[in-house]
C-alpha cells in the first residue's frame, strides 16, 4: 500500500538546504531509520516542490500510523530528530493544531481508469 502526505517547509532558502542536508543518507539518525523499518515502513521518500513537501511511504497491509505514532512518542531519539526537523518545518494553512504531515486523498488512477475502460 503507498500513503502519501503532506507539509510545508519554512521559506527560507538557507533552513531548506539544511533540512535537505540533513536528509541526505549519511546525516540521518540510525534510530529513526530503524523506527521507520520496525513499523513497517518498506521504502519512504520526500519530494520538494518550493517549500511544499510530499512524502510517499509503501507500507504493508499490516501498518498502522496510530501504533508507529505510539512507538515514536516513546522513543525519545525519534522524539529528538522531530523537535529538529520542526525548526525547518511548518503547518500546512488548514492544518489543525498539533498535526504535522497531513494525509493526502487520491484522486485519480490511471491503473483504475485503464480497468474501467477495459471493462476489468
Amino acid at each position: 500500500m503507498r500513503l502519501h502526505y503532506a507539509l510545508d517547509l519554512k521559506d527560507d532558502p538557507g533552513l531548506i538546504a539544511e533540512y535537505e542536508r540533513w536528509h541526505r543518507p549519511e546525516n540521518v539518525w540510525p534510530e529513526v531509520v530503524d523506527s521507520l523499518r520496525e513499523a513497517g515502513v518498506r521504502d519512504l521518500e520526500i519530494f520538494r516542490t518550493g517549500n511544499r513537501l510530499v512524502l510517499v511511504l509503501d507500507v504493508g497491509d499490516d501498518y498502522s500510523a496510530v501504533r508507529k505514532a505510539a512507538r515514536d512518542a516513546a522513543n525519545s531519539r525519534v522524539q529528538e530528530w522531530e523537535a529538529l526537523m520542526w525548526k525547518f518545518q511548518q503547518a500546512l494553512p488548514f492544518a489543525k493544531p498539533g498535526e504535522k504531515w497531513i494525509a493526502m486523498q487520491p484522486i485519480f488512477s490511471l491503473r483504475e481508469s485503464l480497468k474501467i475502460k477495459r471493462g476489468a
